[in-house]
Formats: structure tokens, sequence, C-alpha cells
């Protein structure tokens, strides 16, 4: 949002840097991955579009550290993983969109909802077809073949994705109702 000061960005964005290493690299076990949820938020919140880069190139590195230093699975790191960037800009741009479009009202929350499952779809078709594409992994494949593993996969990625959305939503709406019951202005 275009109100807050480079502090409060600065304190959100590095917010959301510590719950994207916190659950992408398995710190916090049990806690579903909210990179997703996190690229939407900083597009909507953060102005500079250096933080793109910058965001990519933490998940980047967090993904890095789990596969060399802890061992972790490999699978997913291939050619593929250069669709990650288009993938994610997806969710960048679609909170970027909504901050454009927001609004205290029912439309502001058909904004947020369309925002949130159109980016989140496209980010995982992006993303999967770039897997299914490009990972060297799978030969030819069926269209209809290829919907049944979208079938399979992108219920949870939308729930996931738009549990978190929401719940940062909710904190939006309580932090503005909290400073105007206190006075405090958005722009301090």
């Amino acid at each position: 949002m275009s109100t807050l000061t480079r502090n409060q960005q600065l304190l959100i964005g590095g917010f959301l840097l510590l719950a994207m290493i916190l659950t992408r690299g398995g710190l916090v076990n049990h806690i579903q991955d909210m990179s997703w949820a996190v690229f939407f938020i900083a597009g909507f919140y953060l102005r500079k579009y250096i933080a793109f880069p910058v965001f990519f190139l933490a998940a980047l590195a967090v993904d890095l550290v789990v596969i060399k230093v802890q061992g972790g699975d490999n699978y997913c790191f291939t050619p593929s993983y250069a669709m990650l960037v288009p993938a994610y800009f997806s969710m960048w741009f679609a909170g970027r969109w909504l901050s454009t479009n927001y609004r205290e009202d029912a439309r502001g929350l058909l904004n947020l909802a369309g925002a949130a499952i159109i980016g989140t779809a496209a980010c995982f078709l992006i993303s999967n077809a770039g897997f299914y594409a490009f990972s060297g992994r799978f030969g030819e494949m069926s269209m209809l073949e290829y919907v049944s593993h979208v079938d399979q996969y992108m219920p949870m990625y939308m729930q996931t994705t738009l549990l978190y959305v929401g719940a940062a939503a909710l904190l939006h709406v309580a932090v503005g109702q909290t400073r105007k019951l206190t006075g405090h202005s958005s722009h301090s």
C-alpha cells in the first residue's frame, strides 16, 4: 500500500522474508510453505520493484541450502526451476494489482478473492506446466493426463495460499481498525 512508510515496508518485508525462510526450508515442521502467499502479500505492501528479485533470490537460497547443506530432495531442481520466476511474479503482480484496487468494502473483498485465486491459479499453472515441459522427468503427456495431475495437486496449493492470504487480510483489517480506534493515521 502506498500509504506505508519506508520503515513500515521494511518491517513487513523482513517479516515476510522470515516467514518464507522458516516455512520453505522446513525449519518449522508441519507448517505448509508460505512462499506463494508471501509473494502476493509482498506485491500488495512493498512499493519497490527490487523487492521481487530479493524475495526470489531468498527462495532460491533456501532451496539451495536445503538441497546442498541439509541433504534435501533435489527432484524439482531442474532446468524447469527457471519457470518459478514468472510463476512467482504472477503472485507478486496479483498482489500489486490488488494494492491499486484496494477498497475497504464488499467490492474490495471480491477484488481480494479474485486477485488471490487468479494469482494462485496462474502461479500453479506456470510452475506446474514448466515442470512437466522442462524438467526432463516426463515423456510425452496427453492433455487429459496433464489435467488429471493439475486436478490432483492444484487444490492443495490453492487452499494453502488462500489460507495464508486470508489470515494476512484479517490481520490487515485488525491493524487498520485498531489504528482508527486509537486515532492513529495510516501516514504515521
